[in-house]
């Protein structure tokens, strides 16, 4: 690798992804925002992809055993464990496969910032399991 001088604005990834997100939320400085979606079935994949604007943002994906109630990241159990993504220059995705049914609690977390609040972007899909999908044809009549 040759290191000659900066990287031309023509390689920044952040310029050329352009994703359209269904949801759009505001992460105030020292705090966290919870999105709840309830599978009910084991098996389900629940898949996001989501982008901040001007920062890193904590990210990680909880259980919890009663949709409605609000509960502390420290309450409930950690299913993907919290850490800090700079979707801020590539989006981020992922996805996780339900092993069993609950509420599962997608964290976005700010807590750590004293002084800036995040926008973040973000598409959350629920898929169900194979064994609830209709077959599909493979174009053979």
């Amino acid at each position: 690798i040759n290191h000659v001088g900066p990287v031309p604005p023509s390689y920044y990834v952040r310029d050329h992804v352009k994703v359209d997100y269904e949801h759009c939320i505001t992460v105030s400085r020292g705090s966290s925002q919870q999105r709840d979606y309830e599978i009910l079935f084991p098996g389900c994949v629940l898949r996001w992809q989501f982008a901040s604007e001007g920062a890193d943002i904590g990210f990680g994906v909880f259980l919890k055993a009663k949709k409605g109630e609000w509960k502390k990241a420290s309450e409930m159990q950690e299913v993907i464990l919290s850490q800090r993504f700079n979707a801020h220059l590539v989006p981020e995705d992922g996805s996780l496969t339900c092993e069993r049914p609950g509420v599962y609690v997608l964290r976005f977390d700010n807590t750590y910032s004293i002084f800036q609040a995040k926008r973040i972007s973000y598409t959350v899909e629920v898929l169900l399991p194979d064994r609830f999908q209709s077959p599909q044809t493979n174009g053979n009549s």
